[in-house]
């Protein structure tokens, strides 16, 4: 997590900006000019389908930054970052994000994982969706989002949020979700999913 850059950029003067729940940030076809820091709240990136379903590309929570890769790129943005709670954003823009990059090769580190993170998700995911069986899409959703939290501890997404990320609808993603636990391939206690 990157909170210590929250605290830098607030001391170098950077403001933050209050961002209501369901607003859209930034949408398909913008030209980038920030980074997106959060403060707090929760922002999701989704791609929108021509009958309005979002398919979720990336969740980011306090702590975290988002829309650097249009940014690197030069690229416009392919996606839409819409805010998922009440946010606070700190928006850097793009000579002082570069400048942050040389100045500062422990962040630059982080962002190489932050981005070789983010490739592999897209790459699993890809494999993923070649493949028709819904159990297994869940499956490896399930151990992917394991990887970033402790044992005993449970999963803080929800059956509609598993369905955004595989392609799934929520009543296919409820019967997987029964069909892994009976199959003892997952834990759900108290309605939650639990790492073991």
């Amino acid at each position: 997590m990157h909170e210590i850059y929250i605290q830098k950029l607030l001391n170098k003067g950077y403001s933050f900006k209050k961002i209501l729940k369901d607003s859209i940030i930034y949408e398909p076809g913008m030209q980038p000019r920030f980074v997106y820091f959060i403060k707090s709240g929760e922002v999701r990136m989704v791609t929108v389908s021509e009958d309005g379903k979002e398919f979720i590309q990336g969740v980011f929570k306090a702590g975290q930054y988002f829309g650097e890769p249009a940014l690197l790129t030069n690229r416009p943005y392919l996606a839409y970052t819409i805010a998922s709670k009440n946010s606070e954003i700190i928006p850097v823009g793009g000579n002082d994000f570069f400048n942050l990059l040389k100045d500062d090769p422990e962040f630059s580190m982080s962002l190489i994982k932050v981005l070789s993170n983010r490739l592999f998700y897209k790459s699993m995911m890809l494999e993923e969706l070649a493949n028709e069986k819904a159990e297994h899409r869940l499956k490896t959703i399930i151990n992917y989002l394991f990887l970033d939290i402790a044992k005993g501890e449970s999963l803080k997404v929800t059956r509609q949020n598993l369905a955004d990320m595989t392609g799934l609808r929520v009543e296919t993603v409820i019967r997987g979700v029964k069909l892994l636990a009976n199959k003892g391939l997952i834990i759900i206690n108290k309605g939650k999913i639990v790492k073991i």
